[in-house]
């Protein structure tokens, strides 16, 4: 699709989530409804925008322990495409003003939740009261109150709660995980981690407007970087200072920052430099310790990685890491299990997202020893 084409598009969808518009859908021939065989669970997508279709959608195809079930969207024109694709019958396609009811839909087990930052909160809650567990996009929601109050409705509806923390489960990354936190070569000293990409000049997709995104690249690519330093170093910063460059397109980002720069300190006296753009293309996390350095670049993409450290080359497979994610998830349904990264880590690093931004915004070291106490800790 041509980026206008997907701007006016996300614009359309954008609309009709603001004005409350139901979708009445065209009525085609009724498909197999017979649930694949095993103890497969059904997910549905909520939001059928560029990552649903370029990377949930397709990974679903890959999974061994679920499988996409339903889909949710408020552009009815996409829904024969979708239906014939992944044959999805035709009770377990929504509008968002019929969303609700999919709590008398057994075939749907997991609703993913990929919808613009502001809406999260609320597609969380009502599909915890729906009954359903719930897979949430990142970053969780664009405030610590609205964590809260999802991690809450969860917990009362008696459903698991995940983040789509996808790197926590891409060999590369969890190598990182390994070195770090082993201090295979010594205590890590010092972090660096960058992450943007460079929007075209004529874009204005709902990342830049404030009231659906929260923030910039902070909340979008940003992000990764703080995720990856923490899970690399093991430990959570007690501190932040931060700061914004200086804007090369302000007529542009008028409502969120273009970019955003940060350092985390530790209480052991190392720190993690870091930095966000939306007009700058980067993908590094390294880390220097006592007796060496390992470091991915390109870190955080959805393949492609690679990693390297002072002995040699990483030898890890990219693997999908969407599939691996959703799999987990499942299983840990299946097994009634914690997961790794449940909606506490989802609030730590939406507190610690206020934080960078109070940083920049006051010019002043921000204390973090309030945040949530979680960590990703690899298995020995």
């Amino acid at each position: 699709m041509k980026t206008t084409d997907f701007l006016t598009h996300r614009r359309q969808f954008v609309q009709r989530l603001s004005l409350g518009l139901g979708a009445a859908f065209l009525g085609l021939p009724l498909l197999s409804e017979a649930r694949p065989q095993g103890r497969k669970l059904g997910i549905a997508l909520v939001g059928l925008g560029g990552y649903s279709k370029g990377q949930l959608a397709p990974a679903l195809q890959e999974t061994k322990n679920c499988y996409l079930a339903g889909i949710v969207t408020g552009s009815p024109e996409k829904v024969p495409e979708w239906r014939q694709k992944y044959n999805i019958p035709e009770k377990n396609v929504y509008s968002y003003e019929t969303f609700d009811q999919i709590k008398d839909n057994p075939a749907i087990d997991i609703v993913y939740v990929v919808l613009p930052n502001a809406l999260h909160a609320e597609y969380v809650v009502r599909a915890a009261k729906a009954g359903k567990h719930v897979i949430c996009e990142k970053p969780m929601a664009t405030s610590a109150a609205d964590c809260r109050r999802m991690i809450e409705a969860c917990r009362t509806a008696g459903k698991k709660l995940s983040i789509g923390y996808r790197l926590h489960f891409d060999p590369h990354n969890l190598e990182m995980m390994r070195l770090g936190q082993q201090k295979v070569f010594g205590p890590v000293k010092k972090l660096e981690s960058d992450n943007g990409f460079t929007m075209g000049k004529n874009e204005r997709p709902w990342r830049i407007q404030k009231k659906l995104s929260g923030g910039g690249p902070l909340m979008d690519m940003g992000i990764y970087s703080v995720q990856g330093v923490i899970y690399t170093k093991g430990a959570l910063p007690v501190s932040v200072t931060a700061n914004y460059p200086k804007e090369t397109r302000p007529e542009q980002f008028n409502e969120v920052e273009e970019s955003i720069n940060w350092q985390f300190k530790f209480a052991d006296g190392s720190t993690a430099d870091c930095r966000t753009s939306y007009t700058e293309s980067m993908s590094r996390l390294r880390a220097e310790a006592a007796n060496g350095w390992f470091e991915l670049q390109p870190a955080f993409g959805y393949g492609g990685l690679k990693g390297e450290t002072s002995k040699g080359k990483m030898d890890k497979q990219n693997v999908n890491q969407q599939a691996r994610q959703m799999d987990d998830f499942a299983t840990c349904i299946l097994q009634n299990k914690p997961t790794r990264v449940p909606g506490e880590m989802g609030l730590r690093d939406v507190q610690l997202l206020e934080a960078i931004y109070r940083a920049a915004d006051t010019g002043k070291a921000v204390s973090t020893k309030d945040i949530v106490q979680i960590l990703d800790h690899v298995n020995k």
